[in-house]
């Protein structure tokens, strides 16, 4: 035999002995078991705490188990991969149990007739009514909102990173950054107080000025990395062929960010979609359809949940009503988003040789 084939017979000592691809799944599986037997034993009656326990458990186990197996080394690695799946975990768990709950709830009076009737003449005791008035109010309000906010914040990021320089763009930065962070119950004052000024009355498009306000820090702040993403190369290859730097930017460095500004305005949308308090001091809300967001209070999803919410103490069709609309509303902002990854694509520029 010759010495190649018994060196290839010979074990490498490169390669130390290493946990089954299995192992973590039957670490989790001791650990639910013990954290639930743990539980009962203690008397905790949350299964919340059973959670912690067990995601606890899970750590310490995989440590251990790697440690004797593999050694101090891999065993790091392991417990760094392990936080990374229960901090996971410990997000997608309350999200999936908001989706459950509101899902569960919200099928029992969503129905045709829902979407399509206003509350009008029924009273927020009683069963029947429907959410029409409260969609009509958001989309227009909403919709103002956008076509105010959304091209403001995208023409200040352009002037921040393609023209910005000096005091002037670091006041500009410094006030978006206080913006970002304002209560939206500040923007609605701000309106309102505007309104006392003129006397004015409760109506729609107040609702959008003060969602405009709230949506553009957001638009600008999106807009603003997406265009830092571009590569100064681009820039300089138009710039060199003659071609002016607003049409540059115009033509190549917004269809290459096209697809995360528009994802940053279907943030910004679904954000302000779900504000309640401007709306409440400045819309006012409305049982009945109002089609004109320039005259006259209006409803929306909103307030039409927290109304409802309001009303459900002695009255369970109304809490039935808020939870069939807080479904509605979560619907709008997925459509919304799949919107938004449709045109990101469709827009997207072309790869290829």
């Amino acid at each position: 035999m010759s010495t190649a084939a018994v060196t290839d017979k010979r074990p490498s000592t490169l390669r130390g002995a290493s946990l089954p691809k299995w192992s973590p799944w039957a670490v989790a599986g001791g650990s639910i078991v013990l954290a639930v037997a743990i539980g009962l034993i203690g008397g905790l009656h949350s299964k919340v705490e059973w959670g912690l326990i067990a995601a606890v458990l899970f750590l310490l186990g995989t440590y251990g188990v790697a440690t004797m197996v593999e050694g101090r080394r891999q065993a790091k690695d392991r417990i760094a991969t392990s936080l990374v799946w229960v901090a996971f975990l410990l997000a997608v768990i309350p999200l999936v149990s908001l989706i459950w709950v509101t899902v569960s709830r919200g099928v029992k009076v969503l129905n045709v007739y829902f979407l399509t009737h206003s509350m009008g003449v029924v009273a927020d005791s009683e069963p029947g009514g429907g959410i029409y008035h409260a969609i009509i109010g958001s989309l227009e309000q909403v919709g103002l909102a956008t076509v105010i906010g959304a091209p403001i914040g995208i023409l200040t990021a352009i002037y921040l990173v393609e023209y910005g320089r000096g005091k002037l763009a670091k006041a500009v930065t410094f006030f978006v950054d206080v913006m970002t962070g304002i209560p939206s119950i500040v923007a609605g004052l701000f309106i309102l107080s505007l309104m006392l000024i003129f006397q004015m009355q409760p109506f729609g498009f107040a609702g959008s000025l003060a969602l405009a306000i709230l949506m553009m820090p957001v638009v600008v702040r999106s807009t603003e990395e997406m265009l830092k993403l571009v590569p100064n190369e681009l820039r300089e290859a138009s710039l060199a062929l003659g071609v002016p730097k607003w049409r540059t930017i115009l033509k190549v460095v917004l269809p290459t960010s096209i697809g995360g500004i528009t994802t940053g305005v279907m943030l910004a949308i679904a954000r302000i979609a779900g504000e309640t308090a401007p709306v409440l001091l400045l819309v006012f809300g409305n049982p009945f359809i109002n089609n004109n967001p320039f005259e006259g209070a209006q409803a929306s999803l909103p307030l039409f949940i927290f109304q409802q919410y309001q009303q459900s103490a002695g009255a369970s069709a109304a809490y039935d009503r808020a939870w069939a609309a807080s479904l509605t509303l979560i619907a709008f902002v997925m459509i919304l988003n799949l919107v938004a990854r449709g045109i990101a694509r469709w827009k997207a520029p072309k790869t290829g040789r």
